[in-house]
């Protein structure tokens, strides 16, 4: 979280400063800033995409459950909390059952 706050404010302040005030080394925050991704954050963005598509296939209605099994029928391994929160990260919330009119409500 420091390295992200440096890199959003690094064109207002000068590195230097910033980085001493959040008593982290300037060498640690460039070597952040060149690293390539992670093996589980490329195999998010994996993820991610299949999530979408089995959501968006299911118009939206399918929660974090359904959209594991979709995903592990599609080969790829994951844990549900796993699916929970890149669904949760990235705004796919499934929308509630329409429920059927009342038969006493009156028109």
């Amino acid at each position: 979280m420091r390295f992200a706050f440096i890199a959003r404010r690094r064109n207002i302040w000068p590195v230097a400063w910033l980085c001493s005030a959040l008593d982290v080394s300037r060498s640690g925050f460039h070597a952040w800033l060149n690293r390539s991704p992670s093996a589980r954050s490329r195999h998010d963005e994996i993820l991610v995409s299949r999530i979408d598509r089995s959501f968006k296939s299911s118009d939206r209605t399918y929660g974090s459950r359904r959209v594991w099994h979709d995903v592990l029928a599609e080969g790829l391994s994951c844990g549900l909390h796993r699916i929970e929160r890149l669904m949760r990260e990235n705004g796919l919330r499934a929308r509630p059952r329409r429920r059927g009119l009342h038969c006493d409500v009156v028109i």
